[in-house]
């Protein structure tokens, strides 16, 4: 119960800065933009659970700048500013691709493609990403992004990235 080094991420040799953690999963971030993931499979894009760090294999090639985990699902958002999402229970629609099963592998959210992203957070049921001109885009459950206005197609479930047009955050440029 105490905290301990993590002798797998310490022997890349990579400086880390940031970390996120869901259920039963972890993802940490070098400043290189690498990803590296362990726990259940939507932390590490495998496919299946691993006891020890892995390099997110989906990534290499995209310097990663964000990174933020769920209950069952992860994002990333890359120094181009694309989300990538992923998830082994996408049961929720919280992944943004417009269906509602599980992606296994980081996938580009293809509906926010040419938005530059500079903030995410995900939740267990929903998903918030902040463009660079601080609109907030959602997808998830109704109910977990407040809208209580049912949508008679999916009356649970909003599945492609939708702007909030009441809400306007200020995006900080990191230094």
């Amino acid at each position: 119960m105490l905290p301990r080094r993590i002798d797998a991420l310490a022997q890349t040799g990579r400086r880390f800065v940031a970390v996120a953690a869901g259920n039963i999963h972890a993802l940490a971030l070098t400043d290189e933009g690498e990803l590296y993931g362990w726990g259940a499979a939507c932390a590490n894009s495998h496919g299946s659970v691993e006891h020890t760090s892995r390099r997110v294999a989906a990534l290499i090639g995209e310097r990663v700048k964000l990174v933020a985990a769920g209950p069952h699902a992860s994002c990333a958002v890359t120094e181009k500013g694309e989300l990538f999402t992923w998830s082994s229970n996408g049961d929720e629609c919280n992944l943004g691709h417009g269906v509602g099963t599980p992606q296994a592998t980081p996938k580009r959210v293809e509906a926010l493609v040419g938005t530059r992203i500079a903030a995410v957070a995900i939740g267990s049921r929903h998903t918030l990403a902040a463009d660079e001109h601080g609109i907030v885009w959602a997808f998830g459950r109704r109910l977990a992004l407040g809208l209580d206005t049912p949508n008679p197609e999916d009356p649970h479930g909003v599945k492609m990235p939708t702007p909030i047009p009441t809400l306007r955050v200020r995006v900080l440029k990191s230094p």
